[in-house]
């Protein structure tokens, strides 16, 4: 296109030749307007495979990957030859009828609508409603806004099994507009043709969440996560660590997050109890019991910046773990049959302690609960163990608690010590 377009200009001749130029040039135009090709965003051959390799979603796109570093794909670029991404994507039913192109920005398909700015497409093999599932989705476009100059998204499309989706939930939504600066616009496509593609002027593309990103890279993902929510919600930067009682000693702080219904303690009271009895046993230890489903967005931010020690049934509430301190401490407890039953899912809070910066102290699993009908390895026991309630155990309690409180006591002593000989602290939410 651009060798004719310099013939058109650079030609000393007929008016005759300047239009068989211009019209072999519309010509070549509308030849690669037409040549292209959309392919299922969603494609069923990878199925059973969904969330290996390329994955099902764009099956035919590679990603780009440095070893420990955030996979993504971003058009235009290099390896998309300067084309940008197009989608024919509204359908919220079947991802096997929205589909996907490539096209260079002169020669778009008929039709299509041209959006401005930088566009976050993500796919999750979940949803964006539990707010783990919702976070290890989100988690690829911190990174890669931390390492590309805090690059803003003007829009989000999300994609759930290539099906469209309208709206994250609540907590995800308030963390993001934490982190971005200003609440995420979600495109549904509303004012495009029903057949009709879109082409972004940019986008990038996440569908592998957090997989291939090093420890070190997703610490700082939730470093800056963790501090954009504290600045958002008027909490202060320096967490727990700078407090002590009116003997100078340091603030330890206890949280029992709790919940209701399913993976809930059996019996609240006596295990509260349990802790804080052991909590008034060391100085300084301070005891908060709180309800997940109590609290906003920001109580939760404020909460987990006040805690040391956090002890609560496995449930997407320990999600709020990376919002404390670093080096702070999880306790995590499971109704009956989860180890034998629940795969490798029951070590995701292992997992995003790790992550974070966060110390998981173990879990304990009640050994008694609900009886199941078959043998207690046979799968169908899950539907039965999987929202069963949690027992205690006074005395293994108490002991795992001690041992806690005491490592966090020596650990919080040891920062006093380092932070008195230090003049410096950064406060500042950064990115490269």
């Amino acid at each position: 296109m651009h060798q004719w377009q310099r013939v058109i200009n650079t030609t000393i001749g007929t008016s005759s030749t300047e239009l068989i130029c211009t019209n072999k040039l519309k010509s070549m135009a509308d030849h690669l307007r037409q040549s292209v090709t959309f392919l299922p965003l969603k494609d069923l051959r990878y199925t059973q495979t969904a969330l290996q390799g390329h994955t099902w979603f764009m099956s035919s796109m590679y990603d780009i990957h440095e070893e420990g570093e955030v996979q993504y794909q971003q058009f235009p670029s290099e390896s998309s030859q300067g084309r940008l991404l197009c989608l024919k994507g509204r359908d919220k039913h079947d991802g096997s009828w929205n589909s996907y192109a490539l096209a260079w920005p002169e020669t778009l398909p008929f039709n299509a609508t041209l959006m401005k700015g930088l566009t976050f497409v993500s796919y999750n093999h979940y949803n964006y409603d539990n707010i783990w599932h919702g976070l290890s989705a989100m988690v690829p476009f911190v990174a890669w806004h931390r390492n590309n100059g805090c690059a803003m998204p003007t829009r989000w499309v999300l994609y759930h099994w290539g099906e469209l989706r309208l709206k994250m939930g609540l907590w995800l939504t308030t963390l993001m507009d934490a982190t971005f600066g200003g609440k995420p616009y979600i495109e549904g496509f509303e004012e495009v043709g029903e057949d009709e593609p879109v082409c972004f002027e940019k986008s990038v593309v996440m569908r592998h969440n957090e997989g291939g990103m090093s420890r070190e890279r997703r610490m700082e993902a939730y470093d800056l996560m963790r501090c954009k929510a504290r600045v958002y919600c008027n909490v202060s930067l320096e967490g727990r660590g700078t407090e002590v009682n009116s003997r100078g000693v340091p603030v330890i702080g206890m949280t029992m997050f709790m919940r209701t219904g399913p993976r809930s303690f059996s019996n609240d009271t006596a295990v509260i109890g349990i802790f804080e009895r052991e909590c008034a046993k060391v100085d300084g230890c301070r005891l908060t019991v709180a309800y997940s489903n109590n609290l906003s967005v920001c109580e939760q931010v404020n909460l987990m910046s006040l805690t040391d020690i956090l002890i609560s049934p496995h449930g997407a509430q320990l999600t709020n773990m990376f919002l404390m301190d670093r080096n702070s401490s999880v306790m995590e407890f499971f109704p009956k049959g989860w180890l034998k039953l629940a795969g490798v899912g029951q070590y995701v809070y292992h997992w995003i302690a790790s992550w974070s910066g966060m110390r998981h102290q173990g879990a304990w699993r009640d050994p008694n609960g609900e009886k199941c009908p078959f043998p207690e390895d046979d799968r169908r026991c899950m539907s039965i163990f999987k929202s069963g309630k949690i027992g205690y155990n006074e005395t293994y309690f108490g002991e795992w608690a001690r041992n806690v409180l005491n490592e966090v006591k020596t650990l919080k002593l040891e920062e006093q010590v380092n932070r008195n000989s230090s003049t410096t602290s950064s406060t500042w939410c950064g990115c490269r």
